[in-house]
């Protein structure tokens, strides 16, 4: 049978951040190669044509637009560090000198946010404006080879290329627990490379309160601060007993926002309401329902608990103690609000609306009597009440609300947009109530705390599945909908809850590749995506370079590895690596491999005695020294398989 495959954080990060987008490193093959010319995501179209263009110290950089000064600058700066030389700039082209051209002529006729490459032995034309030009350049980059002698030689070609969504989004949790500013920055400057283009910043839950509200400083005295978090996996095996507190100032949260701009990035806070709370009525407990309560009545509820008085949550689930719909918590959202669009100017502000426990609603004299004197069906409708009213306020302030699909229940507000994470239902329903809907069910592989692979050596996660394949197959615009329907899906979003992940380190593990095949889903026509070229051709380029700069990631198992029981007696094993320059070592012991088992160096033959089995287990080690899970195939030729437990 035969299978064919083929120190510390803040120090390292300011000598890494500079170059995260602009330094590519070396690889063996060139990224030139494949149908796509090493790019993520894939361009609308890729025509490659005869001859090259030698990129070296005699090319000029024609920038005549004073708008495009940025762009030229880092295109500058990767030349510097991929070829040794820097370009000089002019404002219009020479003669007798090849020249990189940036250029809005014909920007006007693109779709928002395209861009054109055309390369020839005497030109590179890069047309495109603001955010089309940036992401012309990101393609530009990825595309050139390593340095041949003093040159880079480029490929000719024909690079017509625009996003399938609007909204392509990433999801970053700070609430369970915090990261640096240069954790952040460098999610960014990832998130710019790939051409995505929004990012979501949860900033409040039940765990804690991260941003800081100069009328309500408790919200950061007291709710930025929690007593312990609990060890392991849900409901863990105790607290560690450390406070674990902090939270970014307006000034930082400014600093953000100025910083993703700048790289075409919108910025959309989350402030949770009404449910998700507890940092906030810990701070503020005239908010609940209950202020004096502290012991939630119905032992019947799973979540239901005895707390010492109000408090920041140290576990992990979901909690009774939700805003009451008072005109004191009304005034306090507003307010809070008011502060928050200053820092923000995004369209959009988050206002969560999932998860929210109906009981001490039910329980409350106060809530009942509203119910009926708003004419309200249920909890259900008061809900619907309280997204509603703080839809309103919003909108009064030329802004919009995006809601998790709860706020479906009890109807919908009125200019609501919609994000689906429970599955494709809420988005359906929605889209067909003609609501704008961004896509990012947890079951479609859009959770990227969710593990990467069955293998016992993932580190912990929440649980669930979602290897960047699945990422890749999934389709944001649901079958059930018509084309006119199907237009109110402006985009997609992968989520990054970080219960389970404490350092930036685990961050970046635990996005990357997946963050790469989101791109691809969110920006490549479902025509042009291909899975056996992501994977084998563009990935394992991508993941090379990214094995240079310092950055953590997932580390792909070896493809053409079949996790199945196999079954003869003559098997040819052929591996390919799944990152360039990494290296494969496998053991037939039963033993986990390391560097110390055998190199891969070509298809191993394996013969299987009849009534035995054999076990080959793989590792890839990088050329950095990072690992990938230990992945095992059983070769069988008649053995007795084990007893299933009954």
């Amino acid at each position: 049978m035969l299978i064919k495959t083929t120190l510390n954080y803040n120090l390292v990060m300011k000598k890494i951040l500079p170059v995260v987008i602009c330094v590519l490193l070396s690889s063996k093959m060139y990224a030139q190669t494949d149908a796509n010319m090493g790019i993520i995501p894939a361009p609308v179209s890729v025509e490659k044509r005869s001859g090259t263009f030698v990129l070296d110290k005699t090319v000029v950089l024609v920038s005549a637009n004073p708008a495009n000064a940025k762009t030229a600058d880092l295109l500058n700066a990767f030349v510097v560090n991929k070829g040794g030389f820097s370009l000089r700039t002019v404002k219009a082209p020479e003669a007798g000198h090849k020249a990189i051209v940036l250029s809005a002529e014909g920007a006007d006729k693109l779709p928002e946010e395209g861009y054109k490459i055309n390369i020839s032995k005497d030109r590179i034309l890069l047309t495109g404006k603001a955010a089309g030009l940036f992401y012309g350049l990101q393609s530009l980059m990825q595309l050139m080879p390593e340095r041949k002698g003093n040159a880079i030689i480029v490929q000719a070609a024909d690079i017509n290329d625009y996003p399938r969504f609007k909204y392509r989004g990433m999801h970053l949790d700070v609430a369970r627990h915090q990261f640096p500013l240069t954790l952040v920055k460098k999610y960014i400057d990832l998130m710019a490379q790939y051409k995505l283009n929004n990012f979501h910043w949860h900033l409040t839950d039940d765990q804690g309160w991260r941003i800081e509200i100069k009328k309500y400083p408790k919200l950061t005295a007291a709710g930025a601060s929690r007593n312990g978090t609990i060890i392991g996996h849900h409901p863990g095996i105790g607290t560690d007993d450390q406070v674990y507190k902090g939270y970014y100032t307006q000034d930082e949260a400014r600093e953000i926002v100025a910083y993703a701009a700048a790289k075409y990035i919108t910025v959309i806070p989350e402030i949770e309401m009404p449910g998700h709370a507890s940092a906030a009525i810990a701070a503020y407990p005239e908010l609940s329902c209950f202020p004096d309560r502290d012991t939630f009545i119905d032992a019947k509820t799973p979540w239901a608990g005895s707390r010492k008085g109000k408090q920041v949550q140290q576990t992990w689930g979901v909690f009774q103690d939700v805003f009451a719909p008072t005109e004191t918590t009304f005034k306090f959202l507003q307010d809070v609000l008011d502060e928050v669009l200053v820092l923000f100017p995004s369209k959009y502000i988050h206002v969560g609306g999932d998860e929210c426990p109906k009981d001490y609603w039910k329980q409350s004299e106060f809530c009942q009597n509203f119910i009926k004197q708003n004419d309200l069906k249920d909890e259900h409708g008061l809900q619907s009440y309280f997204i509603q009213r703080m839809e309103k306020y919003l909108n009064g302030k030329g802004r919009s609300i995006i809601g998790w699909d709860e706020i479906l229940e009890g109807g919908l507000a009125p200019n609501a947009t919609v994000m689906s994470w429970r599955g494709v239902e809420g988005g359906i329903a929605s889209a067909k109530q003609n609501h704008d809907v961004i896509m990012t069910p947890g079951p479609n592989g859009l959770y990227f705390d969710h593990k990467q692979s069955s293998s016992p050596d993932e580190p912990l996660t929440i649980g669930g599945l979602a290897p960047y394949t699945k990422v890749y197959a999934y389709d944001p615009v649901p079958a059930e909908l018509s084309a006119e329907q199907g237009k109110y899906v402006i985009g997609v979003q992968a989520n990054l809850w970080t219960e389970y992940i404490e350092s930036p380190a685990k961050v970046e593990y635990m996005v990357l590749p997946r963050m790469f095949a989101l791109s691809e889903t969110a920006w490549t026509p479902l025509s042009r995506k291909d899975l056996k070229n992501f994977s084998e051709e563009r990935l394992p380029l991508h993941l090379a370079r990214l094995d240079q700069t310092g950055t953590n990631f997932w580390v792909p198992t070896p493809i053409g590895q079949n996790e199945k029981v196999l079954k003869g007696e003559n098997f040819s094993v052929e591996l390919k690596v799944p990152v360039q320059n990494a290296r494969i070592y496998y053991t037939l012991d039963g033993f986990r491999p390391s560097e110390n088992a055998i190199l891969y160096n070509g298809p191993v033959k394996v013969n299987v005695p009849a009534g035995q089995k054999r076990s080959l287990k793989t590792i890839v080690i990088t050329t950095s020294g990072k690992r990938s899970v230990v992945t095992e195939t059983i070769l069988n030729n008649g053995a007795p398989e084990p007893a299933a437990n009954k």
